[in-house]
């Protein structure tokens, strides 16, 4: 089993939530979770084919950071990127049918599992390859400042959430961009999410400093290690970060140390990975953390959050429904959205 490093406590004067702050984060969490676990099953029947990366045991970071972002901010993902697009507001139907290859997907049936997009909800999509989706999301940090500045555009103060796991942290684009995000007091947080184990390679196998959040210090930014499994903890750590990007204080990194309880794709048969060190990740689940958070702070009772699990449930069949009713793409329309149209 790789060495564990402990889990880190982002120290924040007020991690505390309301209790519609939390019960929406629970939901969201129980959301990204029931999806992926159908998507499995669909992909096991057939139903879903291509490359399916399912986020299982992430939920903490994508809840944690995105629900401490505005709705007009911006997110961009990685292949694992069905639950991002589901904070991000894209609704469960629009996600299932893309993943079914439908029209009435949010890429139009044409991107998949590894390309979720929304223009609608500044969804900048999901890459196939790693690190590809680092510069796009400094293109959309950088398009925000120069609005604001070169433009005049008072209203341009979004910021920039860019997700990436910790084997993309080894390749050029990571260190390119977040020099030039220093440079130029971008407003992006950059979002480690460190599950150990890239795509079959032990995090600390692969890198000369495995502790991600210290390679900010180079940038002269600031760099965090969060509990990833903590959704209070990775919020505390985000709303920081958010802060400081929309006063134009520029960017910050946070590495979120977590843990995918699936194999690499839904193709791996995940036998790299030692039953002791899954079991370890697993007692440390986020939704049940944040469930005994809620209940033991009287922020929710198990009624409520049994009905957000029976809601969510039904969200997740009438997606599926959807999904399977919906038309597939015209075949007339082979070469739209290829090239611009007037």
């Amino acid at each position: 089993m790789v060495q564990e490093r402990p889990l880190p406590t982002f120290q924040s004067a007020s991690p505390q939530v309301t209790t519609g702050e939390g019960l929406t984060i629970y939901e969201d969490m129980v959301l990204g979770r029931y999806f992926e676990d159908k998507c499995a099953e669909l992909y096991q029947r057939g139903k879903v084919k291509g490359f399916v990366h399912l986020y299982n045991g992430q939920e903490a970071v994508c809840s944690g950071v995105v629900k401490a972002m505005r709705a007009d901010d911006y997110v961009c993902s990685t292949y694992r990127d069905h639950v991002h697009a589901l904070s991000a507001g894209v609704s469960a139907r629009a996600v299932m049918a893309e993943l079914f290859g439908k029209e009435t997907g949010c890429s139009k049936g044409r991107g998949g599992s590894m390309h979720i997009f929304s223009k609608e909800h500044n969804m900048l999509g999901g890459y196939a390859f790693i690190g590809e989706g680092i510069p796009v999301s400094l293109g959309a940090a950088f398009q925000t400042r120069y609005r604001r500045e070169a433009m005049g555009d008072a209203s341009a103060d979004q910021v920039t959430a860019s997700f990436f796991g910790d084997g993309t942290t080894n390749n050029g684009q990571f260190f390119e961009c977040l020099n030039m995000a220093a440079l130029w007091k971008l407003p992006i947080i950059f979002v480690v999410e460190n599950n150990k184990w890239a795509i079959g390679m032990a995090h600390e196998r692969a890198a000369s400093q495995p502790e991600i959040y210290k390679k900010a210090s180079v940038f002269g930014m600031p760099g965090y290690e969060v509990d990833g499994m903590d959704v209070l903890a990775v919020r505390a750590a985000a709303k920081t970060a958010v802060e400081r990007a929309r006063a134009g204080e520029g960017p910050t990194l946070l590495e979120c140390l977590t843990y995918r309880y699936r194999g690499h794709s839904v193709a791996d048969p995940d036998e790299l990975r030692s039953p002791d060190e899954k079991k370890l990740w697993r007692d440390r689940d986020p939704i049940k953390r944040f469930e005994a958070y809620l209940l033991e702070q009287d922020l929710a009772s198990e009624a409520d959050l049994k009905s957000i699990r029976s809601k969510i449930t039904e969200v997740v069949e009438d997606a599926l429904t959807f999904a399977e009713e919906s038309p597939d793409p015209n075949p007339a329309d082979l070469y739209k959205y290829i090239f611009a149209e007037d």
